[in-house]
Formats: C-alpha cells, sequence, structure tokens
C-alpha cells in the first residue's frame, strides 16, 4: 500500500466544514484510491490529508490529480508539503 500525505497550513475558514463539503462532492475524476484520512488541529490552522493507494504507479497518477488542484478557497490554507510513501506497516490497537 503506499500514501499521499499533503500538509496544509493557514486555514482561514472552517477546517471541517471544507472537509464535510470535500466528502460530500467526492474524490476527483480518476483519482483510483482506496481511502483518506483528513486530521486537523483547528486552533493553528494545519492540516493533513492522507490518500491511500493500493499501488505505486496509482499514488503517482493520484499525486498528478491532486497536485494540479489548488486548494482556493476552500477553508483549508495553503499546501505546504507532499509526501509520497510506501505504508511498511499498520497495526490496529
Amino acid at each position: 500500500m503506499y500514501a499521499r500525505i499533503a500538509t496544509f497550513e493557514g486555514a482561514a475558514g472552517d477546517i471541517k466544514a471544507a472537509v464535510a463539503q470535500a466528502t460530500q462532492d467526492g474524490p476527483p475524476e480518476g483519482l483510483n484510491s482506496k481511502e483518506a484520512y483528513f486530521f486537523a488541529d483547528t486552533a493553528s490552522g494545519k492540516s493533513v490529508f492522507v490518500i491511500f493507494f493500493d499501488t505505486e504507479g496509482d499514488m503517482r497518477a493520484g499525486d498528478a490529480i491532486m497536485s494540479a488542484m489548488s486548494p482556493g478557497d476552500a477553508g483549508i490554507g495553503h499546501r505546504v508539503g507532499v509526501d509520497l510513501m510506501e505504508v511498511v506497516g499498520h497495526m490496529t490497537v
């Protein structure tokens, strides 16, 4: 499994509302992902969006789709970093 981890800072609006809208709208066309998680520190305005993929190829294609998008006025701030990583472990506690 692979993951694209995008970090955002400077949220000017309601992060939870922005995520709810994105969830309602669904994933962008062509994004072949397994699942996604959005983490937020509403006090600091920092958030992290993690998308999981089955293959490295899907992750790289998904990165191209997501990198072409701009958060704009969505309320989540500006993207300050993106990491592409292989998931090498998982634990349920």
